[in-house]
């Protein structure tokens, strides 16, 4: 299937896989590559290849969060840019399994750049022949690109088997990765210990790793990547979207609608209802405050919803409390508009883009010290609040701090608003031109240095 102005690239090609674990397969395909193949991103012949650079994005399925950006990159002159979805899960309904319904976002996914999917011989789970789409082989050496950005992560074979085309097609890779820490989210200890090892290993071997976040840059150069060759790309969303759509709402209808007054203060729980995304404590926080005239709205669903209703009531704040369920993205403006304060008391939280959303549409956040954006984005006191993960009287001492202070909370409002004015598509965009180029001059250095190869647009 092609999408807008795409090339029908995504034909199956055979690639046989032999019968290995998941980490062999892994082990093997690091260390192979590393000695049978040319080094990654550097060519044998002299080539006269010129801007705009040809250049594949791989992601697992369309994201709400990525399309915006991907239009955005394909507007950009330096690129001549495309992107190959191992599947098309989110523009087709399908089961989450974490909020425990059939999702399908309400925003378009596909419009504005070209696309293309590739046949994939998984189903699509979490395992690591799930994703298998070994068209992907076909696609890399036919399509002549100087640069493939990879974002499906490396538990998937298609991530492998992108790798190994552009090894050996001396295309240049840039590896994406959002991980902020060792620590498995999920699953036993030992994993930290595997990750020490092999992570170094792994990211080594990209021309360019790009990051959406300080916290992940850091980790990577504590593993001994180089600095040069770790990327800072702003985990971004369409701010101009956000503010419009913020801007059109009617908050005294919304809060209406939730049978909330329009003087009283709305705290925000905007996430799926998951043990790492800690909302329990957010409601023992709620309870422990005791605010008169405060609610606290949850907009997400999952597995820990019926817990929730349960400590409420034990709490015996059932009455104060709005449970929304799964709201689509076409909806979130408005919930965020209404509400006064968003919360996100994430144990485990690579970034928190609802905290980039809360913030364009006026709504204060506060934040545990896990959450990526959470450095980034929060200046305490400033821009945002921030306290220690797990710490619940903490939480409930900031919750009175905010609800007190209207004042105070309308200032840090604004000063959020502008602070998102410089972490944006502009930026990310930006910042991923240059990591194409940094990566794409090791494919062409010497016609670089005499001045005759790819030339920079800066």
């Amino acid at each position: 299937m092609v999408g807008d102005r795409g090339n029908p690239h995504g034909s199956r090609a055979s690639l046989a896989w032999p019968p290995m674990s998941q980490n062999t397969v892994i082990l093997f395909a690091s260390s192979m590559t590393a000695t049978l193949l040319p080094p990654l991103g550097v060519s044998s012949e002299a080539d006269s290849k010129r801007h705009p650079y040809r250049v594949l994005g791989i992601a697992a399925h369309p994201v709400q969060y990525a399309s915006p950006v991907f239009r955005h990159m394909a507007l950009r002159p330096e690129l001549d840019f495309q992107v190959a979805y191992c599947s098309l899960r989110g523009v087709e309904p399908g089961l989450d399994r974490e909020f425990g319904r059939t999702v399908q976002w309400d925003v378009p996914l596909l419009d504005g750049y070209r696309w293309t999917l590739v046949p994939n011989r998984g189903s699509g789970g979490e395992g690591f022949f799930e994703y298998c789409n070994t068209g992907l082989w076909k696609l890399i050496r036919e399509g002549e690109f100087d640069a493939i950005l990879c974002w499906t992560g490396y538990l998937r074979a298609s991530f492998w088997i992108a790798y190994l085309a552009a090894r050996v097609t001396g295309t240049a890779f840039l590896f994406g990765t959002d991980a902020t820490t060792l620590h498995p989210m999920t699953g036993p200890a030992w994993k930290q210990s595997v990750k020490r090892a092999v992570w170094p290993l792994l990211f080594r071997a990209a021309d360019q790793v790009i990051v959406p976040s300080s916290g992940a840059r850091e980790l990577m150069v504590s593993l001994g990547i180089p600095a040069e060759c770790v990327t800072l790309t702003p985990y971004s969303v369409d701010n101009d979207w956000w503010r419009a759509r913020s801007a059109e709402v009617d908050r005294k209808a919304v809060r209406d609608s939730w049978g909330v007054a329009d003087g009283d203060f709305v705290v925000l729980f905007c996430a799926k209802l998951q043990p790492w995304k800690r909302p329990l404590d957010l409601l023992r926080a709620f309870a422990r405050a005791d605010l008169p005239g405060a609610v606290l709205v949850f907009a997400g669903e999952g597995p820990l919803r019926e817990q929730v209703e349960a400590e409420a009531a034990e709490l015996g704040v059932s009455s104060r409390i709005k449970l929304l369920g799964f709201v689509n993205q076409s909806r979130l403006p408005a919930v965020y508009t209404a509400a006064d304060l968003l919360v996100l008391p994430s144990e485990y939280e690579a970034f928190g883009v609802v905290v980039n959303e809360a913030m364009l549409c006026g709504c204060v956040v506060a934040a545990s010290a896990n959450v990526g954006a959470a450095r980034d984005l929060i200046a305490p006191g400033k821009t945002g609040y921030l306290f220690p993960c797990g710490d619940v009287d903490a939480l409930a001492s900031v919750l009175r701090e905010v609800a007190t202070d209207r004042a105070r909370l309308a200032r840090i409002s604004q000063a959020a608003r502008e602070r998102m004015a410089t972490w944006s598509f502009r930026e990310n965009v930006q910042a991923t031109v240059d990591a194409v180029e940094r990566a794409a001059y090791r494919k062409f250095p010497r016609n670089q240095i005499e001045g005759g190869g790819a030339q920079s647009y800066r």
